[in-house]
């Protein structure tokens, strides 16, 4: 019998192509720091021998770190890497960890039938948590010794990453209400403790802002109501469970189809994703806009600008939020909560 082929280490390689072994490590982890012609040379002979590259777990053993950041998503993979803003928050983080050699790990806290992270998150040097975990079972499986960054979410004792929810939230809403409107109304984004996909009641429990941010910007937009002369209760509020256009959809359409005497002419969304939707229905339906319906988003993405009528909305750094969280989890900034400004965007959608 042909005796099986022997496993070629990094040892190996540097002795074949007499080289450090810390050439070899530098050349499948930390390019920068070879020549471009160098690392070629190592590459190309590490394939011809198969030689597939350091052992990460070996190294994980060796040095009590494996150089990845796990990131926790509240939603689902599929949708956070879809939505613009959580896709610009990871763009955001990646940028930094790949500047500095590290690997990124994407953990779902909306994994279906699981109320656990997986057990690969062992493996993580530092958690970056995203929103609001819709089990707080799932922070508890996280080990307890490692570093955490929140993100849109407050985790007690651990430093956090946010945007000024509440003072945009007023600042947007003063705009739209310098118009008087006969009737407003507030589309939300899970407000509720229990899920809500429609007109919220008073009998429904709400989170807290420390929860969610959604509770910190409708603070602000009852903040600009009182000021306004408009009592808070009498507003009604609509909560989408998920800020999608096929989730918004209904929940918008029963808003525009109520009677012209009950329909809201100024809608404060809480997300571009819902006033965009609002938008598309409300063209379908003949009602012009700013004309008959005014309407207010939050997020600031490029698809708001690049329509017509432009979005006007409040736009926030989501980049620059990964990059902040990212350079807290390894510790290139000191660990502190966190508070970026947003801007005021004025488009046609409420002049």
């Amino acid at each position: 019998m042909t005796p099986p082929p022997r496993h070629i280490t990094l040892k190996d390689l540097a002795r074949e192509l007499g080289v450090s072994t810390a050439s070899v490590s530098n050349a499948f982890n930390r390019p920068d720091q070879l020549s471009p012609r160098l690392r070629e040379r190592i590459l190309s002979e590490a394939q011809r021998l198969g030689y597939q590259g350091p052992d990460a777990r070996a190294r994980t053993l060796r040095t009590g770190r494996s150089r990845i950041i796990a990131v926790v998503l509240a939603e689902t993979l599929t949708y956070s890497l879809n939505d613009a803003v959580s896709s610009e928050l990871l763009a955001g983080i990646t940028e930094v960890l790949d500047d500095h050699g590290h690997t990124l790990l994407l953990l779902s806290g909306r994994q279906p039938g699981s109320a656990q992270t997986p057990g690969t998150a062992s493996m993580a040097d530092g958690f970056i948590v995203y929103g609001l975990m819709p089990s707080v079972m799932l922070l508890s499986d996280l080990p307890a010794q490692r570093p955490l960054v929140a993100v849109d979410f407050n985790i007690e004792g651990r430093p956090m990453v946010h945007i000024d929810n509440e003072p945009a939230s007023y600042a947007i809403a003063c705009h739209a209400l310098s118009t008087p409107p006969r009737r407003v109304g507030v589309i939300t984004l899970r407000l509720t403790e229990t899920p809500c996909n429609g007109r919220v009641t008073e009998t429904q429990p709400w989170l807290t802002a420390e929860r969610t941010i959604t509770r910190a910007r409708l603070d602000g937009f009852y903040r600009a109501f009182e000021e306004h002369g408009i009592t808070p209760s009498s507003v009604p509020v609509w909560n989408i469970e998920e800020n999608t256009h096929d989730v918004c959809a209904p929940v918008i359409a029963e808003i525009l189809d109520l009677p012209d005497d009950e329909r809201p002419d100024l809608l404060l969304c809480m997300s571009d994703r819902i006033a965009l939707t609002a938008l598309t229905l409300a063209e379908q339906r003949g009602l012009r806009v700013p004309e008959d319906l005014r309407l207010t988003g939050f997020d600031g993405i490029a698809e708001g600008q690049y329509r017509s009528p432009r979005l006007t909305t409040m736009h926030q750094d989501s980049v620059e939020k990964g990059r902040a969280a990212a350079r807290m989890i390894l510790d290139l900034e000191p660990h502190r909560a966190l508070t970026l400004n947003t801007e005021l965007i004025v488009g046609e959608s409420c002049p």
